[in-house]
């Protein structure tokens, strides 16, 4: 990767710098003392300040200070970048005409100019998914428990797909709900619901005190139905989950696997 960085330009060296990176259609940084405005649908500007300008080869422009991760001013992509010097102060503006939008920075010194060729593209791998996590059980089930068996993921359901079904050593139907972080009592619902509509659709009939997770009050005593029928089981897969999860999974005699989405190294 070809970078060029240079150090307390004056503004017409970094006007240079600048008009030759454009050219390139180089990724820009530029560091120092400037000001800044808007124009367009509303109107802004900041006083003078020790600030990061860059400028992205798509059109985007971000003015970010030293605190928090969004810019304090931007320009989308699809802008146009353009410099000079004017009265003395290097003058960067990044317009676009739909909606009419100007962003002028107005820099007093300029301590830092880099320019670069930035490659590799914009696919982005997630790791630690719950896609991972699903992997990892498909690949080997045991993780889950002896003798289990997946037999399809994203099954339709009337509460929804459900992440794995499969069977136990006994042949039990088993409804899996994978979660990739730490989860409370909403995950426990959510795998009853399914729990309760596997078990419907294969005609076992439910206690009249049968009462959802959605509707039961954490302060009171939730009546459990009968979704810890030796016909239907529930196990929710996650790294961990908080104590009145782990009630939650007691009263309704579901169970809990403890694993991460991806292995330990």
């Amino acid at each position: 990767m070809t970078v060029t960085s240079v150090h307390d330009p004056s503004h017409r060296e970094a006007l240079w710098e600048l008009e030759d990176a454009f050219e390139r259609g180089d990724l820009i940084s530029v560091f120092g003392r400037c000001t800044v405005s808007y124009e367009g649908r509303a109107a802004s500007d900041l006083g003078a300040g020790d600030r990061l300008l860059v400028l992205k080869p798509d059109g985007a422009a971000l003015v970010h200070t030293d605190e928090g991760r969004q810019p304090v001013n931007w320009q989308p992509p699809g802008s146009e970048h353009r410099a000079a010097v004017r009265e003395g102060r290097l003058r960067v503006r990044s317009t676009r005409s739909n909606p009419d939008e100007t962003l002028t920075v107005r820099f007093a010194a300029v301590d830092q100019l880099s320019a670069m060729a930035v490659t590799g593209g914009r696919d982005l791998t997630l790791h630690g998914s719950e896609e991972d996590l699903r992997t990892r059980i498909l690949e080997r089930p045991d993780l889950v428990e002896p003798g289990f068996e997946p037999r399809e993921t994203e099954r339709p359901s009337s509460a929804g797909p459900m992440d794995v079904f499969g069977v136990d050593a006994d042949g039990t139907p088993v409804v899996v709900e994978l979660k990739r972080r730490r989860v409370g009592p909403d995950a426990v619902g959510q795998l009853a619901r399914y729990v309760r509509a596997l078990r419907e659709e294969l005609g076992i009939e439910a206690n009249d005190g049968e009462t959802d997770d959605e509707t039961a009050s954490d302060g009171g005593d939730d009546e459990t139905d009968d979704a810890d029928s030796p016909e239907v089981r529930g196990i929710l897969v996650a790294p961990s989950v908080t104590d009145r999860a782990a009630e939650r999974l007691a009263e309704r005699g579901f169970d809990h696997v403890a694993l991460e989405p991806t292995p330990e190294e």
